[in-house]
């Protein structure tokens, strides 16, 4: 019988098959050698498909949405904002991999309120991804939807598909980056600001 959770979650996400995952997660129990009808199992097949509603959510999204709105302003110097938390899923292991963003550009007679970037990267993190394909994605919908002369996105994340498999290397830390327009042509911009993002750490 479905809970209260499972209810708002479906009322939630109504484009996720959440009984398709709740069998799915079954057959993967079945597949290891666990009996899924024993007590501390019997809900973690909703619970699972409760958890990839709320992981895969961008999936169902438009991040461009956060996008639409901006204020005209004269300034033409870097807008950063530092230290984006996210969390996303390897596509190839379906296993976490967690960090942070650094999103910054520069303007050209407007901007936006600081919180979208921070939306813009939430969006596109909760979806199957690689690390290359989310800081791309976050330049290129910038460059493709504002009026910009720049942009600069550097990504840093660990994996825990090989923090807790594979190689099992927690010290591992894997940094992308994506620079457009003035970052990529200009040296002396794109190393303002990386300085602006890394010169400043104890």
């Amino acid at each position: 019988m479905p809970t209260d959770a499972d209810q708002r979650s479906r009322l939630e996400h109504p484009k996720v098959d959440h009984d398709r995952i709740e069998r799915a997660v079954r057959e993967i129990l079945l597949a290891v050698g666990e009996d899924p009808d024993r007590d501390g199992l019997r809900e973690t097949p909703a619970r699972v498909a409760r958890m990839y509603a709320e992981l895969f959510e961008g999936l169902h999204a438009d991040p461009r949405q956060h996008l639409k709105k901006f204020f005209t302003e004269k300034y033409d110097e870097i807008v950063l904002v530092r230290d984006i938390s996210f969390n996303s899923m390897c596509e190839h292991h379906l296993l976490p991999f967690i960090g942070k963003a650094h999103v910054g550009y520069i303007p050209d007679g407007r901007v936006i309120g600081l919180s979208k970037l921070a939306r813009i990267v939430e969006v596109i993190a909760r979806r199957p991804q690689v690390q290359e394909r989310l800081t791309d994605s976050i330049a290129d919908l910038l460059v493709d939807e504002l009026n910009v002369k720049g942009v600069a996105v550097v990504v840093e994340a660990t994996h825990t598909c090989m923090t807790i498999r594979g190689v099992r290397r927690p010290e591992s830390l894997c940094v992308t980056s994506a620079m457009r327009g003035l970052f990529r042509s200009n040296l002396s911009s794109r190393s303002e600001v990386m300085a602006l993002i890394y010169g400043q750490r104890s």
